[in-house]
């Protein structure tokens, strides 16, 4: 059942953590960290993205009490929301990665599921052309 594991902090503490993960997966489409933390970020990012799906002026209001950053709740109703439309749920995957070195934690990848952002893409694309263009003609 989500939403019980304490994840050995204090309530507030606990809320501000998963408010800041789900930000930060919202923003850039995957993080990595624990298997237990990723399980709570997954059943808040979902709720997210079904609450962007509304796209109501309601729902934004909610969605900014959650979210810490303007721009993501932008984000969020204007292109991730909109690209499940005709899914029912299941918007993001968890990918165990093993162990961490340090203490042993069990870590994992959680992700948007079909979700590529069009923004990575275009900052790619223009590190590309930048370097094509950068490159001096050798004359001999």
């Amino acid at each position: 059942m989500p939403g019980t594991r304490k994840l050995g902090r204090k309530t507030a503490h606990r809320n501000i953590m998963l408010r800041g993960l789900v930000t930060y997966l919202l923003e850039n489409g995957r993080i990595e960290t624990t298997v237990t933390r990723a399980k709570e970020v997954r059943a808040l990012a979902d709720k997210m993205i079904t609450l962007g799906k509304t796209n109501t002026l309601a729902a934004r209001r909610q969605a900014l009490a959650f979210i810490t950053k303007e721009d993501v709740v932008r984000k969020l109703f204007d292109t991730i929301a909109p690209s499940y439309e005709n899914q029912n749920g299941g918007y993001t995957a968890i990918y165990k990665l093993g162990p961490r070195r340090g203490d042993g934690a069990e870590m994992a990848v959680i992700t948007l599921v079909g979700y590529e952002a069009p923004a990575k893409q275009a900052e790619t694309d223009e590190k590309s052309d930048a370097k094509k263009v950068e490159a001096p003609a050798i004359e001999g």
